[in-house]
């Protein structure tokens, strides 16, 4: 009988793409994959650090994999598991512990399952997390996200993932097109490029600041890899999104219009103390050169609420510039305080219940924005990509510009793409349309 292990991810898209290779590894090994609710001789938690409710999370996750088998052997790896090693494996169940360097190498760890009596621990220095391992993952039959780039050279003052990850290293350019070449073998349509800060692709390993190639290098690549039918540019930089890659995207076959760019703040005087790399003029340059190149582009925006220092005055310099700004959605964080942290030590901490009122003030404006942006695109020809799932009697699907549309289930459009018109929104926010062609592209 094959062992089986069963896998639950916390965080990013990054996160996702490294467990799907480490699972792939467990298959290579002989150990068969079974989902997270099923009953699994082993359980591997790959953990994140970003926010106060992930740590959290993990106890919880714990208790659900013993709840199926009590007996089941338990290891927690990622992000929070290379910064906090000592507390996960206190946990009562969890059995092994891996930090930034060995969760890559879990097998080598892994014996004959037998439970442990104190959670054992392998952690590195961060300092020795100075190589790369290239993943990506498969979510579903649709889409892969592709990971380019590991860990951040930058130092912003609230942010733990350089502790986390390490310094900014990527993927050799071949790598990345093997890879890419890999994912489109497979019937994949649609490739999400993802790292810590994709924008700095470029750097070696071992800690070399030369960029063998930029990140417009590694786009221009990508876009000649045969047998992708999209690519899409994930969270990147307003300082590390150049002209020169906005330009190249609107001309692009693959690329699609649409980026997501961390603001954070919309106050500079926060943004100083963040210490992000960037004032708020740079953010508006970014957006209207992209609105200049690609007037429908999807925009998403990040924004942190509560930081250390943050006023009312600060906070609604952010709400109106973001009101102001032509943007399509936010994705809004609470700010939570992170050990080891420059943040967790300033003064003028935000009480919680304000940073509850900034947060749903910013989501409401977000649904405004998100519906303002699909207001503006009705009546538009698209392409949609249709996912796999059934949701309650719907099939679903992203436009190249990241309009979510959907309509009854129909198992012969999943993983087709299909030239559409947009008409209407219907009750649940999303766009209904009408096909304009009656041949399927897949």
């Amino acid at each position: 009988m094959k062992k089986k292990v069963a896998f639950y991810t916390l965080g990013c898209k990054l996160n996702f793409s490294e467990t799907s290779t480490i699972a792939r590894g467990f298959e290579d090994e002989g150990f068969q994959r079974v989902d997270f609710s099923e009953a699994a001789d082993m359980y591997v938690i790959n953990t994140c650090s970003v926010t106060e409710n992930a740590d959290k999370r993990f106890k919880n996750i714990v208790k659900q994999a013993q709840k199926v088998n009590p007996d089941a052997y338990v290891a927690a790896i990622g992000c929070y598991a290379q910064l906090k090693p000592e507390q996960l494996a206190a946990v009562d169940g969890v059995d092994l512990v891996l930090g930034a360097t060995e969760k890559f190498k879990i097998t080598d760890y892994v014996n004959d399952l037998s439970k442990n009596d104190f959670g054992e621990i392998h952690s590195c220095e961060i300092e020795d997390a100075d190589f790369y391992v290239g993943s990506y993952a498969i979510g579903d039959r649709t889409r892969a996200f592709l990971k380019v780039q590991d860990g951040c050279d930058y130092k912003c003052t609230y942010c733990t993932i350089p502790l986390a990850r390490g310094i900014s290293r990527s993927d050799t350019l071949q790598n990345v097109l093997d890879n890419a070449a890999e994912i489109s073998s497979q019937g994949i349509k649609e490739i999400v490029l993802t790292g810590v800060n994709i924008g700095d692709y470029g750097k070696g390993e071992f800690g070399n600041k030369k960029h063998e190639n930029t990140f417009l290098d590694l786009v221009k690549a990508l876009d000649t890899v045969e047998g992708i039918h999209r690519l899409r540019i994930s969270s990147i930089e307003p300082n590390l999104l150049k002209n020169e890659t906005i330009d190249f995207v609107s001309k692009s076959k693959t690329f699609v219009p649409h980026f997501h760019i961390p603001l954070q703040s919309g106050s500079d005087a926060i943004l100083k103390l963040m210490k992000r790399r960037y004032l708020t003029n740079l953010y508006l340059d970014r957006v209207a050169q992209i609105r200049r190149t690609m007037p429908d582009a999807c925009i998403g925006v990040d924004v942190i609420v509560g930081f250390p220092g943050e006023t009312n005055e600060h906070f609604l310099e952010t709400y109106h510039f973001l009101n102001e700004l032509d943007i399509s959605y936010l994705h809004v964080f609470m700010y939570s305080e992170r050990d080891n942290t420059v943040a967790a030590d300033m003064e003028g901490v935000v009480p919680k219940n304000v940073r509850n009122k900034r947060s749903k003030m910013l989501r409401g404006l977000s649904v405004k924005k998100r519906r303002a942006f699909y207001e503006g695109q009705l009546g538009t020809n698209r392409t949609v990509l249709f996912e796999g799932e059934n949701k309650e009697g719907y099939i679903q699907g992203f436009t190249e510009n990241y309009v979510k549309v959907r309509t009854p289930w129909d198992p012969a459009l999943v993983n087709t793409l299909c030239k559409i018109c947009l008409t209407e929104i219907d009750e649940e926010g999303l766009v209904r349309f009408e096909f304009v062609a009656s041949e399927v592209t897949i």
